[in-house]
This record gives structure tokens, sequence and C-alpha cells, in this order.
């Protein structure tokens, strides 16, 4: 029987704005956590994902999490960096050219800039391949909530992650699911994912509203 993989979805290293975690921080943590694969998600950079997977090519896959006029798209496989402030129909465009695989980051979270309204979200629906159901930085346990009941009344998949900023939050959500390769099986395998969630306490936030402030001043 093939081995059951343990992901990590969602998580950033110092090529975000808001985290100091560095890409070799970032691989130490996930290999002490046991994590298979891990995707690094940075916001509106893939440098971060790519120095990670220079250091662990089999546990690395290059993501992006980008802002678009809309909300947060998070992706995996990601090839080619899709620049920040475009709609989210031409960076679903762009994402598709390179075979990604489509996630949509944590879409009812009314506390976040990234946040989805769901006339919104309902117009990408057909285009993606999931949507963030679990993520443990969503302060508000009724934003998860809403986002699994979502997922489920449009038959749509749904990942999880820890949305780490901070090494120590790498892991804290996870999917188990079986072995893939590349975004096509992902895409097959992951509705028959199983999760491990866990919500992150309210301060991890000032880990990287720390992280901001620290690259601001210098």
């Amino acid at each position: 029987m093939d081995k059951i993989l343990t992901l990590e979805f969602h998580c950033h290293t110092n090529a975000s704005k808001d985290s100091l975690t560095t890409p070799a921080d970032l691989v130490r943590a996930a290999r002490r956590r046991g994590l298979d694969h891990v995707v690094v998600t940075d916001h509106n950079s893939l440098a971060g994902a790519l120095a990670a997977q220079a250091l662990d090519p089999g546990l690395v896959i290059v993501g992006e999490e980008i802002m678009t006029t809309k909300g947060e798209i998070l992706a995996a496989f990601v090839c080619e960096e899709i620049p920040a402030g475009l709609t989210p129909l031409e960076t679903i465009r762009r994402l598709k050219e390179q075979g990604a695989f489509i996630s949509v980051s944590h879409p009812y979270d009314t506390h976040r800039k990234g946040g989805w309204r769901e006339a919104d979200l309902l117009e990408i629906i057909p285009f993606v391949d999931a949507i963030e159901v679990f993520n443990s930085r969503c302060m508000d346990p009724r934003f998860n909530h809403r986002a699994q009941a979502f997922a489920e009344e449009h038959s749509i998949a749904g990942t999880v992650g820890s949305d780490a900023h901070g090494a120590f939050e790498v892991g804290r959500s996870v999917m188990t699911l079986d072995p893939f390769q590349g975004p096509d099986e992902m895409r097959k395998v992951i509705r028959r994912a199983k999760v491990k969630t866990k919500l992150s306490p309210w301060w991890v936030h000032l880990v990287s509203r720390y992280a901001s402030i620290k690259k601001k001043v210098g």
C-alpha cells in the first residue's frame, strides 16, 4: 500500500512582507513536524518558495498567495510569478496557463484584506480547484465554518493550512492524502483527503505585525 502523505498547503517565508521566517527555517520546521510536502505561498512572490525548494526539492511545492482586486487566490505548482492587483479571472487565467492548482484563501475572513464577498466568490467557483475551508489564523471560527459549508453546498474540494508566518506555526493544519505528482494528480486525490486542523492563538498576528514593522524601519 502506498504511503499516505501529510501536506501543509499554506505558509510563508521572509519573501512575504509580514514574515521573518527564512526558507531554511521553514524547511527545518517542516522536517521536524514530519511533513511530506509543504506548499510555500508567499504574498505575490515566488522567491521564498524557490529558495526553499532548492534546499529540499522533494519537500517543497512552489506556490503563491496572490492579491487580486476582490480577494486572495492561493495556488500550488506555480511556475511563473503572478503580480498583485489583477482581476480574479485574469489571475486564474494566468495560473491555468501554467497548469497550477488553484484554491481560494480564507474566503469568509472579513478581518483580513484578502477575504471575499460571497458574490465575488460565486463568480470564480467554476474556475478554481478548491477553496480553503480551514485557516489556522482565522480568529473567528465562524469564518472557517462558513467556508466549509460553502464548499459542501457547491461540491467543491477544500484545502486547509496553517497560514504560518512564523516557523513555529508550520504544520498546525494539514491534509493527509494519497501520493501525488504534480497538479493534475493533486486534483484527483484532494477530495479524498482527511484533515487535521487547529486554530492558532490570537497573538500569532503580532508576529506578522512585528515582521511588517521591522521591515519598514529596516
